[in-house]
């Protein structure tokens, strides 16, 4: 074998291993039901969070993201710890979609046009949008944002 033929493989075979690194560097914990974004619970399956969200009366929370986005590790390393953010989270029902891999979702990413992460939707049980938020915001921004999706819905 040519220098250049063994040049070429160990090229590659280094592209090929980064880029299979790059793609499964990002941890995701997901047991296909939920997944863990923030260390919360989140549902994936807008059917079953819209379903949970009726039957406990509370509004669903949409967060539209991906593996790759870097102010959705900002959300999640910072705005989801946050004692007060997820104080006012509990009074929501969870639901994230991964708009790389949008499952049973890719409908209600359609609806809110979510083609770019991070997104967040408050919207009641039966869809109708009650706030959204695109791109990243500060947390008190995000705080006062949570609170005003639940003073709407509650009135």
């Amino acid at each position: 074998m040519t220098p250049r033929k063994l040049l070429t493989i160990v090229v590659l075979v280094a592209v090929l291993g980064f880029g299979y690194y790059s793609m499964n560097a990002a941890p995701v914990l997901s047991n296909h039901e939920y997944t863990y974004q923030g260390g919360l619970e989140w549902h994936e399956d807008p059917d079953e969070a819209l379903s949970v969200a009726e039957q406990q009366n509370k509004p669903v929370l949409v967060y539209y993201w991906t593996t790759w986005c870097t102010y959705c590790q900002t959300y999640d390393d910072e705005h989801y710890q946050d004692e007060d953010v997820r104080e006012v989270l509990d009074e929501y029902v969870l639901l994230a979609i991964n708009l790389d891999d949008p499952g049973p979702g890719v409908n209600l990413a359609m609806d809110h046009g979510a083609n770019y992460p991070p997104q967040h939707v408050i919207m009641t049980h039966d869809r109708t949008e009650v706030s959204e938020l695109g791109g990243y915001v500060e947390r008190d921004r995000f705080l006062q944002e949570l609170r005003r999706g639940l003073d709407s819905v509650a009135t």
